[in-house]
């Protein structure tokens, strides 16, 4: 590429260590990460492609029968068969968010039997797999435990499909939150002496919430509460100093987040409230893409009549009924319509990146991108800097 400035995607896809793929849930996010990975790959670097709950269609494009917690190298062989060649290798890995909790626990607990006592508590099986914010804290501290390692050029991260896209951000101060909240020392304080709930040990106030808790859901869960928020708060100091760390991880210069949207307003103010907080935090905004776009249709300034559609589907050989002209225009109307609303959508986030972050459109396709050949037109339309 001697003499060529690469786009800004493929610039990022050579020199950056981490991208972070984050947008509203439905943009593309796992298509685009995907594709990303697959481009870096192409092009030389060894890809780690760290998802969350792709679609089956996408592990079978890569050659892959599903998306496991196991890393998986996606075959060379089977990309060749694609007319794709690797210079690097490509690798893909679903996130295990109870197993990630899992391994986090048995490394920071004071001892192996405080580590059991909490993997088996009732509570724990449920905050490791459910609680809100625990899959994306989880998907960080992944990452940042990948990076540490050497055996990867670039790790690309798909992150949780939220309905909102800064709890990905906010995750590690919520966890530090979380444990070191008042109700936490309420019941650390009331458990830890006797191993039971000892209301005599707490304030009046307390004692009063804890026992109408108790008339409703029953005494054994609030012992089952008690032990595991004392087993947890024996982890706070590791899992607040990996929180720490995670966030400092965030803001490397190795890293960069590519912020993912379509052209309709919702998914649009989503994308710019999250870069607007990633530049409140001093992180790399990379770049935007805009998927799903709608171009505007052939002769879009000069609009074809109904005897101009009849001539385009006589000259076709095409049968249509004695509505098909009309059709055909209202269908050209139509999508010129589309393509001026995406256009006056993307005015705002035109604006406010104000030609410091790229933005990279990538159009409407006519189906999913569910196979190889889909996959790498994504990946060279990415790398091209879209249309």
């Amino acid at each position: 590429m001697t003499g060529v400035v690469p786009a800004a995607l493929e610039q990022l896809a050579m020199s950056r260590r981490v991208l972070i793929a984050v947008g509203a849930g439905g943009v593309g996010k796992t298509t685009t990460a995907a594709a990303l990975g697959l481009a870096a790959a192409i092009r030389g670097r060894r890809v780690l492609c760290l998802t969350i709950d792709p679609a089956r269609r996408l592990a079978e494009a890569l050659g892959l029968e599903r998306m496991s917690s196991e890393e998986q190298v996606v075959a060379p062989q089977r990309l060749a068969q694609g007319g794709i060649a690797l210079t690097g290798s490509l690798t893909a890995m679903m996130l295990d968010t109870k197993r990630t909790f899992d391994q986090l626990v048995e490394k920071h607990s004071s001892t192996p039997e405080r580590a059991r006592r909490l993997l088996n508590n009732r509570l724990y099986q449920y905050v490791s797999t459910s609680l809100a914010g625990t899959q994306e804290y989880m998907a960080m501290e992944k990452l940042v435990a990948v990076m540490r390692e050497e055996r990867f050029d670039l790790i690309v991260l798909d992150t949780p499909p939220t309905a909102n896209a800064l709890d990905f951000l906010d995750a590690p101060e919520r966890l530090i939150d979380a444990l070191d909240s008042a109700a936490t020392g309420w019941f650390i304080q009331a458990f830890e002496s006797t191993g039971k709930v000892s209301l005599n040990l707490l304030a009046r106030s307390a004692a009063l919430v804890l026992r109408g808790l108790g008339r409703i859901t029953g005494g054994g869960f609030l012992e089952a509460m008690a032990e595991f928020l004392t087993e947890l708060n024996d982890l706070f100091g590791g899992f607040k100093q990996r929180a720490r760390s995670v966030e400092g991880a965030l803001r490397s210069p190795q890293v960069a987040f590519v912020l993912v949207t379509s052209p309709a307003p919702m998914s649009l103010q989503e994308a710019l409230y999250f870069s607007s907080r990633l530049e409140q935090a001093n992180m790399d905004r990379g770049a935007f893409v805009v998927n799903r776009l709608h171009l505007p249709p052939a002769r879009a300034d000069a609009p074809p009549s109904e005897a101009d559609a009849a001539k385009a589907i006589s000259a076709r050989g095409l049968q249509l009924d004695a509505e098909g002209p009309s059709r055909l225009v209202r269908a050209h109307a139509d999508a010129r319509r589309l393509a001026a609303l995406d256009t006056i959508h993307l005015r705002t986030l035109y604006e406010r990146a104000k030609g410091k972050t790229p933005v990279v459109q990538v159009p409407e396709f006519a189906g999913s991108v569910h196979d190889l050949d889909a996959l790498r037109g994504l990946a060279d339309l990415l790398m091209r800097g879209g249309v």
